[in-house]
């Protein structure tokens, strides 16, 4: 694109940008003139879709929990299979989508920001919850379906985000830990 031609960009762009530089820079990263040049516009632009940073880093933490956790547990119960395939279905959905990706990254920032900390604890404690749930309907004790719940969730977030596997190993790894997860 030649500098001043117009790109019309929607308020997703920029938050995908803005997920893109928390995962590489961390919350401190997150600049409107360092992502109007990544996105090749003027950081006015900006303006059109956010008031200021901080609506930004809200927004961030609004879309991460409702598309990578409240949509995904939202999916997973109109699955109308069986509920150990329910337990499946969800784990390959999140790992082949990138449903974690950007969890690490929330998480560091939820360490220094009481905001980002309260939005990433709500998150995680729907995650546990959801999966307790899921494990109890395939038939596990509560104490067995909140641990093994809370080991699939766990297991998605790191292994989303610090495993460089080829997705075939990643396949083969995935169902290996579902099947361990599943058996009692």
């Amino acid at each position: 694109m030649v500098k001043g031609e117009l790109k019309k960009l929607s308020r997703e762009d920029w938050l995908q940008c803005g997920f893109k530089v928390l995962i590489k820079k961390g919350v401190e990263g997150i600049k409107i003139v360092l992502l109007a040049d990544q996105l090749g516009v003027t950081s006015g632009s900006f303006y059109w879709h956010f008031k200021n940073r901080k609506e930004l880093c809200e927004s961030l933490l609004d879309y991460w929990e409702q598309e990578m956790t409240d949509a995904a547990i939202e999916k997973a119960k109109q699955f109308a299979g069986p509920p150990k395939e329910r337990i499946w279905n969800l784990m390959e959905q999140v790992m082949t989508s990138g449903l974690a990706s950007y969890d690490l990254a929330i998480w560091h920032w939820a360490q220094s920001d009481p905001m980002a900390h309260k939005v990433f604890q709500r998150a995680v404690d729907k995650r546990f919850s959801f999966a307790t749930w899921m494990f109890t309907e395939a038939g596990f004790s509560k104490s067995q379906a909140e641990a093994r719940g809370r080991m699939m969730v766990v297991y998605m977030m790191g292994e989303s985000t610090l495993i460089t596997d080829t997705p075939t190993k990643r396949k083969a790894i995935l169902k290996l830990k579902y099947n361990i997860l599943i058996n009692p």
